[in-house]
Parts: structure tokens; sequence; C-alpha cells
């Protein structure tokens, strides 16, 4: 039987999602304390990746059991395994093709800023105090829609097939000294919500024109786009399937 789970957790004491031989990642310590609750060994698949101190407010991955499971117990019992950092939300019983990577069609992240120093924000969000012109940041997020090729938002010698990707949400929050980026795709390519607010925080300080944004898409090269904000900052917020 196979089962979508699902979760929350805070990136700050972790080396990202996937699991990495010499350091401690979400998906190794998940996998522990499931092999431990059932007593045979798992190995999740996730949903997609997040890297070192990114954070996810919500994501998937699947796993397979021979038996069937009472949901709101082990729900309970498997929080008590896991640190503080990380709650399972749900656990979902699906057919046994559905696929956590590859079946989610919609993706959304947020990255968070703050303008004035906060003492309670230092992990969660990405503290900078320049004033930023949020009108002219969200006329940049009105020309994603206008294409699919994001190679100069990727990091570069990635394993990937396209660079393409189907934008269906972006635009910027004020309220009072916390703004919010929140962006939404089919898929992501690494690193790129991360350079898209580095890109659109020149465009704030006025330092890059809406022009030169259009160039710096259609040039496909990394080296144009701007500097890739901190990893802190970042959540995964909803990862969406046509069947849940």
């Amino acid at each position: 039987m196979r089962y979508f789970l699902e979760f929350a957790y805070k990136g700050t004491n972790y080396h990202g999602w996937q699991y990495q031989p010499n350091a401690s990642s979400v998906q190794e310590t998940l996998n522990k304390a499931l092999s431990t609750l059932y007593k045979t060994e798992i190995d999740l698949v996730g949903a997609g990746r997040t890297d070192t101190g990114v954070h996810a407010k919500q994501m998937f991955a699947h796993f397979d059991l021979d038996f069937e499971i009472d949901v709101p117990h082990y729900i309970h019992k498997l929080n008590s395994f896991l640190p503080a950092d990380i709650a399972i939300l749900n656990i979902h019983l699906v057919t046994d093709d559905n696929h956590a990577r590859f079946d989610a069609t919609k993706r959304t992240y947020e990255y968070h800023i703050h303008t004035s120093k906060e003492v309670f924000s230092t992990d969660t969000s990405w503290y900078y105090h320049n004033q930023l012109n949020i009108e002219l940041m969200n006329e940049a997020c009105k020309e994603l829609f206008n294409h699919s090729d994001f190679e100069c938002f990727s990091k570069v010698h990635t394993d990937v097939n396209t660079f393409n990707c189907k934008i269906m949400e972006a635009h910027w929050q004020q309220n009072g000294n916390k703004l919010i980026f929140t962006i939404a795709a089919d898929r992501f390519l690494r690193n790129m919500v991360r350079a898209i607010v580095g890109t659109m925080v020149n465009i704030g300080l006025e330092k890059v024109s809406l022009q030169e944004f259009k160039q710096i898409i259609e040039c496909k090269d990394r080296n144009k786009a701007g500097f890739s904000v901190p990893a802190h900052g970042l959540y995964l917020t909803k990862v969406e399937y046509p069947y849940l």
C-alpha cells in the first residue's frame, strides 16, 4: 500500500531535504522515525528538494507498506518520534502508481523579508533594511508570465532536461515591516526562487530597470541575474495534486 506523508519542517538545523552521508537531512530524520515505528526499512520519495536552511509549511513524500495503518493513531505516534522542528500533518492512502514528485501539478513558495531588526526572526526571515520600491517589483512579477525558459535563474551545472517552468502566480505584499514574495509554478529549478528575489531586490533598489529585467530573462545567463538571497527566508508553502 502506498501512502503520502504530509508534513512541515523548520529547515534551520538541516542540510536540506535530501539525504547526505555526512550531514543531517529532513529525509534521513523521517526515514529513521518511520523505519523505527513500522519495524521495516522505509525510504521516502519526496515531492522535491529544499536546500540547507529552507523551510516547508507543507511538503509531501510517499512510502510503501505491506499493511494498512490507523492514520490518526500513527500521526500522533510518529510525531512523538520526531524532533520539535518536524511535524506530521497528515497521512494519505493513495493508489500504488501515485508519485509524490511526478504527480505534483503546482508548487508554491514564499520568501520572507523584514525591514527592521527582529530578534525572533533571525532563522525564518531575511533582515534587509534598505528601502525597496514594491510597485516596481510587482511590475517585474508581471514580466515573469511572459516567459517559460528561466535558465538565467537556475543554479549552473544542474542535471535537468529543460529550464522551462510555467509560472502561475507571482506577487509581493507588504505589511508594515514585513515583505512576502509569493510565487507558484508547475516546477522550479534549483535556486530559482532565491535568484528571482535577489534580482527583484535590485529592481526595488532601482538599480535594474524593467527592460533590463526582461533582457536578463531572455539572455539565459545566470551571471546576468541578481544575487541569491539567503536560504533562511524561503518557504515551500504548498504542493498540489489532482487527487488530494
